[in-house]
């Protein structure tokens, strides 16, 4: 019997994982499983990011965007395809579109010790001198956004019937990105192209997204029978999202799950809305050829075999940050 569809994500508790209390446990991983085969969004708490260090987080990445464009211009190289440092409004759109998505946002990306290798070298992380206060903020928020975002995919390998570990040494010093972004106020909203929205409907890159709070309402989720249903996280949630490496891996059975920043009513255009998601990616090598216990007769192979950092180099250039 199918499940009857959402209107709105559960909410689970990351504590019940960590408990020890085994029931717990598989209790968690169960409604883990069927929220992502359901509505596609899950919103948890108990994910390490305190009330404090949000809204030193916010606090800080307003006062970036609020900097002089001339000034801000300073931190984007276009030579990075946009993995770091700051990307210009209108940049990015989503795949299957040319029109560039009505926000500016900033990457901060994994810090690797020196004394690991790797076989893909991250660039450096930017940071601007007029806020150095920017660097601690994002980097604490990157990290503890990365512990929960581990303890999750040991939930997921376990509703795969993987090993616990299976994605440890695969996310461990992934190419993550935290991404602070400005929804820009439109002064006049004649002046912008009739399609132009605050983010056109997309499915995220990665392995999973974790999304605290944002600052105003917009984000929508499209439902399995095509609905668009609104999503908002309380105060003390992370929402957390399916991304399409997840989705090739396991050959659609976790789906990417497609979603949207609309623009508010039109005399609300000329606000601004901030929002910080967490895009937990894996280590470039990783394989993403779908699970063979993801395969069978009903379910043929759906996806040709890739790597994490060839699929991720393809999705660059779709969006528009690589030519």
């Amino acid at each position: 019997m199918s499940q009857a569809l959402l209107d709105e994500i559960p909410s689970l508790d990351l504590a019940d994982f960590n408990s020890g209390d085994e029931l717990s446990k598989q209790l968690f991983v169960k409604q883990l499983g069927d929220a992502f085969n359901n509505i596609g969004f899950v919103a948890v708490k108990n994910h390490g990011l305190t009330e404090e260090q949000t809204d030193k987080l916010y606090t800080t990445v307003k006062k970036f965007f609020e900097l002089p464009e001339d000034i801000k211009v300073k931190y984007e190289k276009p030579e990075l395809f946009g993995q770091r440092g700051y990307i210009g409004k209108g940049k990015e759109h989503a795949k299957g579109r040319s029109t560039g998505d009505l926000k500016e946002f900033y990457h901060v990306g994994q810090e690797v010790p020196d004394d690991v290798t790797l076989n893909e070298e991250y660039p450096d992380n930017i940071w601007p001198d007029e806020l150095p206060r920017l660097e601690t903020v994002t980097l604490n928020a990157y990290k503890t956004l990365e512990n929960a975002g581990m303890t999750i995919l040991s939930a997921i390998a376990i509703y795969l019937g993987l090993e616990e570990d299976y994605f440890e040494d695969k996310v461990k010093y992934g190419n993550s990105i935290l991404r602070p972004i400005h929804y820009f106020p439109i002064e006049d909203p004649d002046s912008i192209p009739d399609d132009a929205v605050r983010a056109a409907e997309h499915g995220d890159i990665n392995l999973i997204t974790l999304l605290m709070g944002a600052s105003a309402d917009g984000l929508q989720v499209l439902r399995r029978d095509e609905k668009w249903i609104p999503i908002t996280a309380l105060p003390d949630q992370v929402v957390v999202n399916v991304g399409d490496m997840l989705a090739r891996l396991t050959n659609n059975k976790l789906k990417s799950t497609i979603h949207r920043v609309v623009n508010p009513p039109k005399e609300l255009m000329q606000t601004s809305r901030f929002s910080i998601p967490f895009f937990m990616h894996p280590r470039s090598e990783m394989d993403l050829s779908c699970l063979e216990n993801c395969i069978n007769d009903k379910n043929p192979k759906l996806y040709e075999d890739t790597t994490a950092g060839e699929f991720l180099h393809q999705r660059l250039v779709e969006i528009g940050l690589k030519k």
